[in-house]
């Protein structure tokens, strides 16, 4: 589980990363990163949609997405927000594929990790 200072925990933190955000698409994600938050640790919040499937693999995929992220985080990633939509075709997207995902937005965005 991610620690409570890397999670966007509001839903006006959420919008704001998500309207002033660099949008980048990956193969099965969209990920919205925002750099220079106001904070020094780096935040992950997940959007996870009924399109993705049933509750069972929504979750799935979200504790998957969560362990990429925890990844960066012991890596030593900080100063950035970064909101990670899962697109339908994650349900069926193994580990490396995702993780690769996430850890490309992060060097997009110009993120330090």
């Amino acid at each position: 589980m991610l620690a409570s200072t890397n999670r966007i925990t509001s839903g006006d933190d959420y919008r704001s990363v998500v309207r002033r955000g660099a949008k980048i698409v990956g193969a099965q994600t969209v990920s919205y990163v925002r750099t220079g938050g106001g904070t020094d640790d780096a935040r992950f919040g997940f959007i996870v949609s009924k399109k993705v499937g049933t509750a069972v693999r929504r979750n799935r995929v979200r504790r998957r997405l969560k362990a990429a992220c925890r990844q960066l985080v012991v890596d030593g990633a900080q100063g950035f927000d970064l909101v990670i939509r899962a697109l339908p075709s994650s349900a069926d997207a193994d580990f490396s594929t995702l993780q690769s995902d996430v850890a490309r937005a992060v060097r997009r965005a110009g993120a330090r990790s």
